[in-house]
């Protein structure tokens, strides 16, 4: 963060910033949405809990392969690639009026907007030394929220004053504005000229390493090779077990709202953007404090693991949302809000996990691979439980009863998750993948 050094790579940061919020505000237009939709085309939970599977379906198999599109592509192309398209499907949602017209442009969203966070995570794996990559990570991700919270305040204001239509179409256009920005100011930093020599060296600092330069040597990896790493299992098992949660946060918070406390889709807007913004701030947070504890000669995979079990505690409070939110909305508002931070926190330190312990000429891929998993967990989570579950008790009146089960679930997962990645991966070792065994070497 030394003036001396420079600082274009937070200009980067900023651009993935962008990008992330441009990507949820797209997918989350959909909630926002839902009783409008419902009414005017005769959709029931069934109906908009099949468009959701199908978006998260093509969402994972996005994943799976733009992970290795983008490591083939490179930053620049891939992100450029995906933006374009994820745009164009999220305005093509203006065009449809039944539910099979959905799932079709839902399902090409997913498939595009996968491409998000394999160039995110790889462009901070480009242009940051790894002391600094959980806070980059922290703030770029704090883009879901920042999409999260600039949702509820315009989406509902648009469809109310212009029709869904164009909610869907304006939104959508958005994505083109980042897009020129990206072709201007991003290149990889050894073809950036807005770079000053010190920030250069300062960014491939973790090369004066022999064993990190001869990592990044060879080419592309394959899957089969990647998957033979239980350094790949832990990533990818922690996001199966956790990005559910985010998921259900993300498109059932608004149904909660209007459920449970009868608010129209206008009224939900402050108490939903009130949880984006603590989230927010646990994202940012996530990411400063696994660096404080580095800062302090903590050997970094203790700084990470015990960052992301401090996380993993803040989010059991959730388990007694409807209690607190049967003697007012806004204490079940704030321990929502508290366990999404949480989660955004939580996210910052396990996308990070990847480039510790992968060359960046994998993270891509890996990146990939786990948000695969993240993806069908989110959808075993609709078919097993929000489907049939939210159904079922709606049908007889007794709805709370699914989110009291629903937050009990949540507040479950992210101990679960740290508990199996850390007997997996004990201390986070960096993989070798010429002769695939693990560095004895600790990331710093």
């Amino acid at each position: 963060m030394n003036k001396a050094i420079g600082r274009y790579r937070w200009t980067i940061c900023g651009l993935v910033f962008f990008a992330t919020t441009t990507n949820y505000l797209d997918r989350q237009v959909i909630s926002l949405l839902k009783s409008t939709l419902s009414e005017d085309l005769n959709w029931n939970d069934a109906d908009y809990t099949n468009i959701e599977i199908a978006f998260k379906l093509f969402y994972a198999f996005g994943m799976l392969i733009a992970g290795s599109v983008i490591d083939r592509l490179g930053t620049k192309t891939g992100y450029a690639v995906s933006t374009t398209l994820w745009s164009l499907a999220a305005i093509a949602h203006a065009f449809v009026n039944n539910v099979f017209g959905f799932i079709v442009v839902r399902s090409a969203l997913g498939l595009t907007e996968a491409g998000n966070f394999p160039s995110a995570i790889k462009t901070v794996a480009e242009w940051f030394p790894r002391k600094e990559r959980a806070l980059a990570t922290g703030i770029f991700n704090s883009g879901t929220n920042f999409g999260a919270i600039v949702a509820p305040l315009s989406v509902p204001f648009i469809a109310a004053t212009m029709g869904w239509q164009w909610a869907f179409i304006i939104t959508g256009v958005i994505g083109f504005v980042w897009l020129a920005l990206w072709l201007i100011f991003y290149e990889v930093p050894t073809k950036t000229a807005r770079l000053t020599p010190e920030e250069l060296a300062y960014i491939n600092s973790d090369m004066e390493n022999k064993e990190e330069a001869a990592a990044e040597e060879g080419g592309n990896v394959s899957w089969s090779r990647l998957l033979s790493f239980k350094q790949t299992w832990a990533f990818a098992i922690g996001k199966l077990l956790t990005d559910p949660i985010w998921w259900f946060y993300l498109f059932w918070l608004p149904d909660f709202l209007q459920s449970q406390y009868g608010l129209s889709s206008t009224e939900i807007a402050l108490p939903v953007a009130l949880v984006y913004t603590l989230s927010t701030v646990g994202s940012v947070g996530g990411g400063w404090l696994p660096m404080y504890f580095v800062n302090r000669n903590w050997p970094a995979f203790k700084a990470r693991k015990t960052s992301m079990l401090i996380f993993a505690f803040l989010v059991i409070p959730i388990i007694a949302a409807q209690v607190l939110g049967s003697v007012n909305m806004w204490l079940a508002v704030g321990v929502i809000g508290l366990a999404a931070a949480a989660h955004q926190a939580w996210s910052a330190n396990i996308f990070t996990t990847v480039s510790d312990m992968f060359p960046k000429r994998a993270t891509a891929s890996v990146t990939g691979i786990g948000g695969m998993f993240g993806a069908l967990g989110g959808i075993l989570l609709s078919m097993l439980v929000q489907k049939n579950m939210f159904v079922y008790y709606r049908s007889i009146g007794q709805i709370e009863t699914a989110y009291y089960i629903m937050f009990f679930v949540c507040g479950a997962a992210y101990l679960a998750a740290w508990l199996i990645m850390h007997l997996l991966v004990p201390r986070f070792q960096p993989v070798k993948l010429d002769d695939a065994q693990p560095s004895p070497v600790e990331t710093v």
